[in-house]
């Protein structure tokens, strides 16, 4: 067994820089009224002692826990096999690193996950949640506004007017329905007149905005061409051979999401259908490891998922640092109430590959 040293305190640190503790603590917890000079002496001492905050005192003070949650309303099997969700965390991640906090992950899968990530975040745990993969009427924007706590929506929420419970809602989303357009406009300039969607989960508003693109292009399409999906590869899988025997003389499909694309095109080598000769694939997300591998690469729908990721979690730091210490909220206003930041929509891109 080895002996570690013991961890320098406050009184430490405000011995070697000459100074009181209660000017250590100022400095070390971000407040005001101390002078430049005291500044760089505390700064200097922290630094040569390797003095490292007591987050649970420093918490008493800044009433910030430097921690916030990252809730993905989906079950773990799927997130981790899911590239969209590492592309979205890993900006989240690099975000939360630049503001020294930590990123704690809750997930949910059932009844007993909602109530014990209820119970977390009114627990004072973290400063603030981003929320994304939302299903209609799921029971989490409720539990988070009994929490009290600033959150940041990946994805336009459900609720028609932008409010709930009287709270403005702050989200970062895609444009799913102009870029479904941009996909489905150009099948058609293909020469493609048969055209087919996958659809993802009707209960999230990125699928219904998708089918809401198509359908503004395809104003008489025939509904044996809309088939049910799930934004899973096994889902575009089962959706391409239900759209093979409903509609076999089909030359064209707009997959809702990437991973789905993968799947119908599995389908479609499987029953011998060319790509793109005789069946034209799109895809939605551009995730690279997806697009660019598929046979043959995937013509696609880029949106920054990344960057989705980092902007959210700007967004919330953004409404974090004009509120007064210890203040809660339980969202932030559109930008002119109080100052708050308003919600963000990217633009998508359509990315021309081999299958389209």
């Amino acid at each position: 067994m080895t002996e570690t040293a013991s961890r320098p305190t406050l009184e430490a640190v405000a011995a070697r820089a000459g100074v009181s503790r209660a000017t250590v603590s100022r400095v070390v917890n971000g407040g005001e009224g101390v002078r430049e000079p005291l500044v760089e002496r505390v700064r200097r001492a922290v630094e040569e002692l390797g003095y490292v905050p007591n987050q649970a005192a420093r918490s008493l003070v800044t009433r910030r826990h430097d921690a916030v949650a990252v809730v993905i309303a989906e079950p773990e099997t799927r997130v981790f096999a899911d590239p969209f969700f590492a592309l979205q965390l890993r900006g989240i991640s690099k975000e939360l690193t630049a503001h020294d906090s930590q990123l704690v992950l809750l997930l949910t899968e059932g009844p007993e996950d909602y109530a014990r990530v209820g119970r977390y975040l009114a627990g004072g745990h973290v400063d603030g949640a981003l929320v994304f993969s939302l299903h209609l009427d799921d029971p989490l924007p409720g539990l988070i506004r009994g929490a009290g706590i600033p959150t940041v929506f990946g994805g336009r929420p459900g609720w028609a007017d932008g409010m709930r419970g009287g709270t403005p809602t702050v989200y970062v989303d895609s444009d799913n329905r102009g870029g479904a357009r941009d996909a489905v406009r150009h099948l058609v300039g293909l020469g493609r007149t048969r055209i087919a969607h996958i659809t993802g989960p009707l209960d999230q508003t990125s699928a219904v905005d998708r089918l809401d693109g198509f359908r503004d292009v395809m104003v008489d399409a025939d509904p044996r061409l809309i088939v049910a999906g799930d934004f899973t590869p096994a889902g575009g899988e089962r959706a391409m051979r239900e759209l093979l025997e409903l509609c076999p003389e089909l030359d064209a499909v707009f997959a809702a999401n990437d991973v789905s694309a993968s799947g119908a095109l599995r389908v479609l080598r499987e029953r011998g259908r060319r790509v793109p000769e005789d069946v034209a694939v799109v895809g939605f997300d551009d995730m690279l490891p997806v697009a660019e591998q598929s046979d043959p690469p995937l013509t696609t729908v880029r949106q920054d998922i990344e960057e989705m990721g980092r902007l959210m979690a700007r967004l919330l730091f953004r409404g974090l640092e004009r509120r007064g210490p210890g203040e809660r909220e339980q969202g932030f206003g559109e930008r002119g109430v109080g100052g708050a930041p308003s919600s963000v929509v990217l633009p998508t891109t359509l990315v021309r590959r081999a299958s389209a």
